[in-house]
């Protein structure tokens, strides 16, 4: 959860005290990035899927951490169950360009600084190592010990420290980001998503599958819409694969098979779900809108 912050006009921080979930997005793709949003979403029974890489482990792909990457469907079901609000990235006006530049240019200042400080330091590990060879060779009476000692003189002249070899501090231990006030000042619930009949069919049989208080994941690799989860998918396994499609659509029938069979080989049903449209004569207002099931299930032939 984070608090909206505002400056004041004295120039501190002042905290509304509203409990809000930051969606950031790239694209169309809904992401979090706090832990704190994801422990709530988490707890209101938003699943999404870990799709960045570990400080610690970047290369591997076992274990993902944040963001945290949402279904559009859960996304659009945090703004109507939660205090969600989306933060869409805004182009920046001059004196954000400014302040921006500003920035740049002390960070390059700080390299740059840090440049200077590492060549000294190892310029004095050189010298140390040739120092060291030096004492070594004492005793010796052939000329390597002057050698060495014309390579130490010469070494303040000679010694190029390279910039590919420069270590730079990435900050990547804490993933969490901290955002400016003036960033932070506005958050916006216009989501940048399509809203198209597809998406709206998908978000109707979500939301009800959700209110029966069944989870759900994507199932684009088992050929569905959603895999639907009797409780939190951490300790149980999926039992149906849905599918969404509206009331009218024709589904052929090689479709219907596959789908079944596919079902049948994970050993799980799957739920053909349509909505059920609003009565277009409005004479029967007492039946509500819903989600109409029908499950799919393979059996051999006879």
């Amino acid at each position: 959860m984070e608090l909206k912050e505002d400056v004041g006009a004295g120039g501190e921080d002042q905290s509304t005290g509203d409990d809000v979930i930051d969606i950031s997005f790239c694209g169309s793709t809904p992401l979090l990035w706090k832990v704190s949003d994801i422990k709530r979403c988490r707890g209101a029974g938003v699943i999404g899927a870990l799709v960045g890489s570990l400080a610690r482990q970047p290369r591997q792909n076992v274990r993902l951490g944040r963001p945290l990457e949402l279904m559009q469907e859960e996304a659009m079901m945090l703004e109507e169950t939660t205090n969600a609000a989306a933060s869409p990235h805004t182009q920046l006006n001059c004196e954000d360009e400014e302040i921006h530049s500003q920035a740049a240019r002390q960070y390059e200042s700080a390299l740059e600084s840090s440049y200077k400080e590492q060549c000294t330091l190892a310029l004095e590990d050189k010298k140390t190592v040739l120092r060291r060879i030096m004492q070594e060779k004492e005793n010796e009476t052939d000329d390597s010990g002057n050698a060495v000692r014309d390579r130490l003189n010469a070494l303040d002249q000679a010694f190029i420290f390279p910039r590919s070899a420069m270590a730079i501090q990435l900050s990547t231990a804490r993933a969490g980001f901290s955002h400016c006030p003036h960033e932070r000042s506005f958050l916006s619930t216009d989501w940048p998503m399509p809203r198209d009949e597809r998406l709206e069919i998908r978000f109707h049989v979500y939301r009800d599958l959700r209110s029966k208080g069944y989870n759900l994941t994507s199932a684009g690799k088992f050929g569905g819409d959603f895999l639907v989860y009797p409780g939190d998918p951490l300790r149980y396994h999926a039992h149906y694969i849905a599918l969404c499609m509206s009331m009218d659509e024709q589904l052929p029938l090689s479709d219907i098979l596959a789908i079944a069979r596919l079902g049948s080989n994970v050993k799980k049903t799957v739920l053909l779900c349509s909505p059920k449209k609003p009565s277009e004569t409005g004479k029967d207002e007492s039946v509500e809108e819903g989600v109409v099931y029908s499950s799919l299930q393979w059996s051999s032939m006879v």
